[in-house]
């Protein structure tokens, strides 16, 4: 299995953070070692960073963290192989165009008889069922929008919320998904959130003892949803997610929770 990591705020913020401890999770901590990925937006398009090999012990993960970059919306991993080879090809987060935006994917788990599915434009580029499960959903995407991007968000989320399950069916299909505007959140079986508000406080590492006093890094007004497979503090109040069930976040906060 992998482990998941997203952020999505309502200010530029960095996942120096949270990062730090996925990244211990990934060959240091834990024993997701087989890669690591961390995509960041920048309104529509993301840059990306992956390697086919250990966080707790790469050389450009230790870069991204002593540089850090402010988003509103990252999404990491780090992985366990399951099913396909150790590769570039096969490290998360996939990323794809659609609606002249970039889709970005993280999953974890494994998606059985995932190759039922049609994926219309969308190809693969690895071997893994996650990929093939992101094309699946980008083809569901597709095809229930051909005029482009919906002018009303809650038929995005309602088509994401089917889509998943329907792909997810009997299977382990925990995912992130970004669109650089909001943060999908699905748990078949373990994730967690957490929004961080006024007034801010200090936060431990779960791993680690790495403190950040958040009231001296934010604003008042500041906003910070925080998703991951396993609370990453260990002195902080995390929303344990309900197998069946998406989150959106969007500005920061948490809009709507739904079936799927």
């Amino acid at each position: 299995m992998c482990e998941l990591l997203g952020m999505e705020c309502n200010v530029p913020t960095d996942i120096v953070f949270s990062f730090s401890g996925l990244a211990l999770r990934g060959g240091a901590r834990g024993p997701h070692a087989d890669g690591w990925g961390l995509a960041l937006y920048e309104k529509r398009a993301v840059r990306t960073f992956l390697e086919p090999s250990a966080a707790a012990h790469s050389a450009l993960a230790a870069y991204i963290k002593q540089n850090p970059i402010k988003t509103l919306l990252a999404i990491a991993h780090v992985r366990k192989r399951t099913r396909g080879p150790v590769s570039l090809a096969n490290t998360h987060p996939f990323v794809r165009e659609l609606w002249g935006r970039h889709f970005t994917f993280a999953h974890n788990g494994t998606v059985r008889d995932v190759k039922r599915h049609r994926l219309g434009r969308f190809r693969p580029i690895g071997t893994t069922d996650s990929e093939q499960a992101f094309c699946a959903l980008m083809n569901r995407l597709e095809r229930a929008f051909p005029k482009g991007y919906p002018e009303e968000r809650e038929a995005l989320w309602e088509k994401v919320a089917e889509a998943a399950a329907d792909i997810g069916e009997g299977g382990t299909f925990n995912f992130l998904l970004g669109d650089g505007s909001q943060l999908f959140a699905r748990c078949a079986t373990k994730l967690c959130h957490i929004v961080r508000r006024a007034p801010f406080k200090t936060a431990t590492l779960a791993d680690e003892d790495f403190v950040v006093d958040f009231s001296s890094v934010t604003t008042p007004r500041d906003r910070v949803a925080v998703v991951a497979t396993a609370p990453l503090t260990r002195d902080e109040t995390w929303e344990i997610g309900r197998p069946g069930e998406m989150w959106v976040f969007r500005r920061g906060a948490l809009v709507a929770t739904l079936s799927s």
